[in-house]
């Protein structure tokens, strides 16, 4: 059974969002303060975490980028904003996937069930090692100059995608389908930006003019084998 963590401090929308997906395979734990999400966090691990945005004690912003400096759990964020600067923050501050409110709880449900789809383990390429690069994806580890890079798990299938089509240009609309799966329709293309953007971070040694993860442009990304 998939453990989720639901932080959102209306006590209505928690208690329905639980209520709606009682019937999934899922067990919720509730709560309406970063202060108690903190506190269940140090005495459970959990398979998803939804963060509400707003909280009175804080931002689901916050707790998020804190918990993706020692965790590849996966992240919902709830927030009532939809203007493009906080689609973006929320991404970059470490989360797989953002629902704007208000939203169907149909909608939610979907969402949930196509990122524990997209999250699982990868099959096929194990291990990948060129150059300063060592990607290991059997254990999820990765390395570059021997010093180990923490992945979300999108990045991860980003990466793999990219890896295992080298030297090739994969458009924008493929990466969607092939990376989001059978839940694209529920993916903004700005998502793609900023998952290739904070892959670059990691992986370059200069973001700003890649020599791996390139731009076609008007056609989409390739990955450039460098030894």
């Amino acid at each position: 059974m998939k453990k989720i963590l639901l932080l959102e401090d209306d006590v209505t929308l928690n208690n329905g969002i639980v209520m709606a997906l009682k019937r999934e395979e899922y067990q919720f734990s509730q709560c309406f303060t970063i202060l108690e999400a903190k506190e269940m966090l140090n005495t459970m691990t959990y398979d998803m975490l939804i963060l509400d945005i707003n909280l009175p004690d804080g931002s689901g912003f916050e707790l998020c980028q804190e918990v993706r400096k020692c965790s590849n759990v996966p992240i919902i964020l709830l927030t009532a904003r939809n203007m493009e600067f906080d689609v973006v923050a929320g991404l970059e501050s470490g989360a797989d996937d953002y629902i704007t409110k208000p939203f169907s709880l149909m909608v939610l449900r979907a969402r949930i069930n196509v990122l524990f789809r997209r999250l699982e383990t990868i099959e096929g390429l194990r291990e990948y090692q060129i150059g300063k690069f060592l990607f290991n994806f059997t254990n999820m580890e990765f390395y570059k100059d021997n010093r180990r890079i923490e992945l979300s798990k999108t990045e991860q299938k980003l990466l793999y995608l990219f890896v295992t089509n080298p030297n090739k240009t994969l458009s924008r609309d493929m990466i969607l389908e092939q990376i989001w799966s059978d839940g694209a329709e529920y993916v903004e293309d700005n998502a793609l930006s900023v998952t290739i953007r904070r892959l670059r971070d990691k992986l370059e040694e200069d973001s700003s003019k890649p020599e791996y993860i390139k731009t076609v442009f008007g056609k989409g990304y390739t990955w450039v084998n460098q030894i």
